[in-house]
Protein backbone atom coordinates (compact mmCIF):
# COMPACT_ATOMS: atom_id res chain seq x y z
CA UNK A 1 0.00 0.00 0.00
CA UNK A 2 1.13 3.15 -0.64
CA UNK A 3 -0.49 6.83 0.11
CA UNK A 4 -0.85 8.65 -2.65
CA UNK A 5 -2.34 12.03 -1.34
CA UNK A 6 -4.13 13.62 2.11
CA UNK A 7 -6.94 16.15 2.78
CA UNK A 8 -7.06 17.78 5.92
CA UNK A 9 -10.88 18.63 6.13
CA UNK A 10 -12.32 21.89 7.72
CA UNK A 11 -15.70 21.96 9.28
CA UNK A 12 -16.98 25.40 8.20
CA UNK A 13 -20.51 27.54 8.85
CA UNK A 14 -21.19 28.40 5.38
CA UNK A 15 -20.10 26.51 2.26
CA UNK A 16 -20.33 29.09 -0.11
CA UNK A 17 -18.74 32.14 1.99
CA UNK A 18 -15.97 29.58 2.98
CA UNK A 19 -15.07 28.83 -1.03
CA UNK A 20 -15.44 32.43 -1.45
CA UNK A 21 -12.57 33.01 0.73
CA UNK A 22 -10.39 30.04 0.10
CA UNK A 23 -10.43 30.97 -3.85
CA UNK A 24 -10.91 34.56 -4.04
CA UNK A 25 -8.35 35.49 -0.94
CA UNK A 26 -6.13 32.46 -0.87
CA UNK A 27 -5.89 32.08 -4.15
CA UNK A 28 -6.50 28.32 -4.21
CA UNK A 29 -8.97 25.76 -6.96
CA UNK A 30 -12.20 24.11 -6.11
CA UNK A 31 -11.66 20.70 -7.24
CA UNK A 32 -15.30 19.77 -6.70
CA UNK A 33 -18.23 20.34 -4.62
CA UNK A 34 -20.79 17.99 -3.54
CA UNK A 35 -24.05 19.25 -1.26
CA UNK A 36 -22.33 20.84 1.83
CA UNK A 37 -18.89 18.99 0.74
CA UNK A 38 -16.19 20.68 -1.33
CA UNK A 39 -12.21 20.33 -2.16
CA UNK A 40 -10.04 23.08 -2.82
CA UNK A 41 -6.59 22.71 -3.61
CA UNK A 42 -2.91 24.61 -4.12
CA UNK A 43 -0.05 22.71 -5.46
CA UNK A 44 0.38 19.33 -3.81
CA UNK A 45 -2.27 20.66 -0.92
CA UNK A 46 -5.81 19.55 -0.50
CA UNK A 47 -8.33 20.80 2.07
CA UNK A 48 -12.32 19.50 1.85
CA UNK A 49 -14.54 22.11 3.17
CA UNK A 50 -17.34 20.25 5.39
CA UNK A 51 -20.86 22.39 6.04
CA UNK A 52 -22.96 19.28 7.13
CA UNK A 53 -24.41 19.55 10.00
CA UNK A 54 -23.82 16.09 11.28
CA UNK A 55 -20.28 17.08 11.81
CA UNK A 56 -18.45 15.03 15.05
CA UNK A 57 -16.00 18.32 15.49
CA UNK A 58 -17.27 21.81 16.19
CA UNK A 59 -16.77 24.13 13.51
CA UNK A 60 -13.30 26.36 13.68
CA UNK A 61 -11.45 22.88 15.09
CA UNK A 62 -9.05 22.81 12.24
CA UNK A 63 -5.12 23.58 11.68
CA UNK A 64 -2.71 22.93 8.74
CA UNK A 65 0.65 23.75 8.23
CA UNK A 66 1.05 24.26 4.80
CA UNK A 67 4.92 23.79 3.30
CA UNK A 68 5.78 26.52 0.59
CA UNK A 69 8.78 27.54 -1.73
CA UNK A 70 8.56 31.15 -0.17
CA UNK A 71 6.16 33.18 1.93
CA UNK A 72 6.58 36.55 1.74
CA UNK A 73 5.53 37.41 -1.83
CA UNK A 74 2.12 35.47 -0.97
CA UNK A 75 1.76 37.42 2.19
CA UNK A 76 1.48 40.67 0.30
CA UNK A 77 -0.96 39.01 -2.51
CA UNK A 78 -3.39 37.82 0.21
CA UNK A 79 -3.09 40.85 2.37
CA UNK A 80 -3.89 42.89 -0.80
CA UNK A 81 -7.21 40.60 -1.51
CA UNK A 82 -7.83 41.08 2.49
CA UNK A 83 -6.64 38.24 4.06
CA UNK A 84 -5.79 39.34 8.09
CA UNK A 85 -2.77 37.34 9.07
CA UNK A 86 -1.68 36.81 12.47
CA UNK A 87 1.47 38.44 11.91
CA UNK A 88 3.93 39.19 9.09
CA UNK A 89 6.43 35.94 7.72
CA UNK A 90 8.97 35.67 10.36
CA UNK A 91 11.72 33.69 10.91
CA UNK A 92 11.89 30.65 13.67
CA UNK A 93 14.63 29.01 15.04
CA UNK A 94 12.74 25.71 14.27
CA UNK A 95 14.34 26.67 10.78
CA UNK A 96 11.18 27.87 9.54
CA UNK A 97 9.70 31.31 8.10
CA UNK A 98 6.29 31.62 8.56
CA UNK A 99 3.30 33.61 9.17
CA UNK A 100 -0.62 32.40 9.87
CA UNK A 101 -3.88 33.04 8.87
CA UNK A 102 -7.43 32.07 10.02
CA UNK A 103 -10.26 31.15 8.12
CA UNK A 104 -13.69 33.19 8.39
CA UNK A 105 -14.74 30.29 10.64
CA UNK A 106 -11.78 30.14 12.97
CA UNK A 107 -9.80 27.21 10.99
CA UNK A 108 -5.99 28.31 11.13
CA UNK A 109 -3.43 27.61 8.28
CA UNK A 110 0.17 27.91 8.52
CA UNK A 111 2.06 29.22 5.44
CA UNK A 112 6.06 28.59 5.86
CA UNK A 113 9.61 27.92 4.03
CA UNK A 114 12.72 27.01 5.40
CA UNK A 115 14.52 30.36 6.55
CA UNK A 116 17.32 31.45 4.73
CA UNK A 117 18.56 31.79 8.32
CA UNK A 118 18.92 28.34 8.97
Amino acid sequence: MTIEFAAAVFHVKHLAASLKFYTEVLGFQKEFEFGEYAGIKSGGASIHLSAHTTNAKPVGSGHIYLFCTEVDSYYREITSKGARPKGEPKDYPYGMRDFEVEDPDGNFLAFGCESKQA
